[in-house]
C-alpha cells in the first residue's frame, strides 16, 4: 500500500518559497563574499608580482652596467692588434707578379 506524504508546514508561517528565497539570497550573498575575497587575493598576488619584476629589472639595469665597466676595461687592458694587407706591384727578375704581406701592428 502506498502512503502520500504531506509537507511539512513551518510553525512561523512562512512558507518554503519565502524560506528559498532568504535561502537564495543569503547563497548570493556568500557568493559575493567569496568572489570578493578572491580578487583581494588576486589583487595581492598581482602587486607581489610587480614588486618582483621591479627587482628583477633593477638588477638587470645594474647587471648590464656591470658588463659596460667590465668591457671597457678588457678593452683598455687588452692589446688590440691590427691586420693590414699590403699589396706590392710586380718586381722583375723574381717571377711573382705580386705580392701579398701582412702586417700585424699592436695598438693601444
Amino acid at each position: 500500500m502506498m502512503c502520500d506524504v504531506m509537507p511539512t508546514i513551518s510553525e512561523d508561517g512562512s512558507n518554503d518559497r519565502e524560506s528559498q528565497g532568504s535561502g537564495d539570497d543569503s547563497n548570493f550573498e556568500q557568493l559575493m563574499v567569496n568572489m570578493l575575497d578572491e580578487r583581494d587575493k588576486l589583487m595581492e598576488s598581482l602587486r607581489e608580482k610587480q614588486e618582483a619584476l621591479d627587482m628583477a629589472e633593477a638588477k638587470l639595469l645594474e647587471s648590464n652596467k656591470d658588463r659596460e665597466i667590465m668591457q671597457k676595461q678588457l678593452q683598455q687592458t687588452t692589446p688590440q692588434i691590427r691586420v693590414e694587407l699590403c699589396q706590392f706591384p710586380h718586381t722583375p727578375g723574381i717571377g711573382i707578379t705580386s705580392t701579398v704581406v701582412a702586417v700585424a701592428a699592436v695598438v693601444r
